[in-house]
């Protein structure tokens, strides 16, 4: 059941920012997946990239004033529906997907470079959601960005988690 809204001002400036962000994600989680060498890295980065996705769909249903349901969660879809996405995408999203890191000359991160960039994104993005669902009258889109806040967690714990158990990472 998709439930409709009327956004402040600020609220729509917070989820424009969570859009961005959310783009960086999708973009950095694909150029990554090409860059690691670890296959085992490649698919932590594949499924976390397509659940940035799901958040960015999510994010511009509401920015259209349409709360959609958590209980039903939404699924990354065919290679043809993620191609229609990405053509959805703002044009900065557009412009910076043509910009890949990958085709940078002299860039070479290794698989523990490309874990603590993502690692410390994802703890940034977290960090935004909990600020915006204070911002937000609407309970029913509280609920969504707290949903996305933890999935973004969960993203990071699975990042950690590489990390940990190929040494990359000791926490003391």
């Amino acid at each position: 059941m998709i439930t409709n809204i009327s956004l402040t001002t600020k609220e729509r400036y917070l989820l424009e920012d969570a859009r961005s962000h959310e783009e960086q994600c999708v973009l950095k989680y694909s150029n990554y997946e090409k860059l690691a060498t670890d296959t085992e890295l490649k698919a932590v980065f594949r499924t976390n990239g397509q659940k940035e996705q799901e958040h960015l769909e999510t994010i511009n249903q509401l920015l259209t004033g349409k709360v959609p349901s958590m209980s039903n969660s939404q699924s990354g879809g065919t290679q043809q529906q993620q191609q229609q996405k990405q053509s959805q995408q703002s044009p900065q999203a557009q412009r910076n997907t043509s910009q890949q890191v990958g085709g940078a000359t002299g860039f070479n991160a290794s698989d523990k470079d490309l874990c603590t960039d993502m690692l410390n994104t994802e703890k940034y993005v977290s960090h935004t959601y909990d600020t915006a669902i204070f911002e937000f009258k609407d309970a029913p889109v509280r609920d969504v960005l707290n949903h996305i806040q933890k999935e973004e967690q969960k993203h990071g714990e699975a990042i950690f988690m590489y990390m940990t158990s190929k040494g990359m990472y000791q926490p003391k």
